[in-house]
């Protein structure tokens, strides 16, 4: 996985170098190397871009996603594209389990707040990967495949302003380190 795009801000060639990474990645898959490529952090611009040139598009595209943070054309885009969306930060950083509406749902469903969290990203199509050191948390985590969330409380998950995460696009980055 190409974990991140060579920022338009830092480099006047990123076209260029987001392209060769990313020959070098086919080659990988092309030799039977990998089973799969991808990327992280490429929004709907950087992929397009990457178009252009690619042979196979990225199978997968991680992004931050959790309640909160919509990213919608670029998610209709990757959904287009046959390209597989997995979410990472899907509790954002914590503060999205202290949101009313999540704790109501979570309440009337007899679920945590982070499982309500993981269910919607789920329900939206994205493969989830929440990060816990905590065995109980891992086991609540897995457990999502009993219960259902409905249209209205998916609607209801939808409009949830920002409130917590990571919040990084590669736009916003003008040097490392």
């Amino acid at each position: 996985m190409l974990h991140w795009p060579a920022p338009k801000k830092l480099y006047s060639n990123w076209a260029d170098i987001n392209a060769s990474s990313w020959k070098g990645m086919e080659e990988l898959y092309k030799k039977d190397k990998v089973k799969s490529i991808g990327v992280c952090n490429f929004t709907k611009e950087y992929l397009l871009e990457l178009e252009k040139t690619a042979e196979i598009m990225p199978m997968v595209n991680q992004i931050e996603y959790h309640p909160g943070v919509n990213q919608d054309e670029l998610i209709d885009y990757c959904k287009s594209k046959n390209i597989i969306l997995e979410a990472y930060c899907p509790l954002g950083n914590g503060k999205i389990l202290e949101n009313e509406t999540l704790k109501k749902i979570s309440f009337q469903k007899n679920k945590s707040t982070a499982q309500v969290c993981l269910r919607w990203s789920l329900q939206k199509g994205f493969v989830v990967i929440p990060k816990t050191t905590k065995k109980e948390r891992l086991i609540e985590n897995s457990n999502l495949f009993d219960f259902e969330l409905t249209a209205d409380e998916m609607s209801q998950i939808n409009k949830i302003p920002y409130c917590g995460g990571l919040n990084i696009n590669p736009d916003d980055f003008v040097e490392f380190g």
